[in-house]
């Protein structure tokens, strides 16, 4: 089931929304015993910089508040290394819980990739921890594969993680 939702692009106004949006993801994952986001952990700064950078956009159920958002960005050399321009790459797919209608999380991710997809790439691309296995299960249900591994992923604090890289060969529109 895929969740009637209507989607723009973010602009500076919606930082608060999204830092907002992103502390009440992670802590519906700490009480979900899913150890992925931390409260605080992106703020309204790291959204108005992602604005800057590209594409972040929010979804609307029947033009009301925001119940979803994304970040989509163009190249991702962190996780992915240096890579030809053939894929667009998801990241921050967040859902405003008890507010978002089922199937909310899927039809961010169909947009995602109707966006990449306009863009002139053929693959969507994301990564998750990869001590996430219901994050992976929830990404591999929805048509994506595990390609690969990152040991070493640099966090904005200058930690290390592992994150399982994950893609999907998408068609244009």
């Amino acid at each position: 089931m895929t969740a009637q939702v209507t989607f723009r692009q973010a602009d500076t106004s919606d930082v608060d929304l999204l830092a907002g949006m992103y502390d009440g993801a992670a802590r519906w994952m700490a009480r979900n015993g899913i150890d992925q986001w931390k409260p605080g952990g992106k703020s309204a700064e790291h959204f108005g910089e992602r604005i800057a950078a590209g594409e972040v956009w929010l979804a609307t159920d029947g033009g009301g508040p925001a119940v979803g958002a994304y970040e989509l960005w163009w190249e991702d050399e962190e996780a992915w290394g240096p890579q030809p321009p053939v894929a667009g790459y998801v990241h921050r797919l967040m859902t405003a819980r008890g507010a978002a209608p089922a199937g909310t999380g899927r039809a961010l991710l169909a947009h995602a990739e109707g966006r990449i997809a306009a863009g002139g790439r053929a693959v969507a691309r994301l990564d998750c921890l990869s001590d996430n296995p219901r994050l992976r299960t929830y990404y591999e249900a929805a048509g994506y594969r595990a390609v690969g591994e990152e040991a070493g992923k640099l966090a904005a604090d200058g930690t290390r993680y592992g994150v399982t890289l994950l893609e999907r060969v998408i068609t244009r529109p």
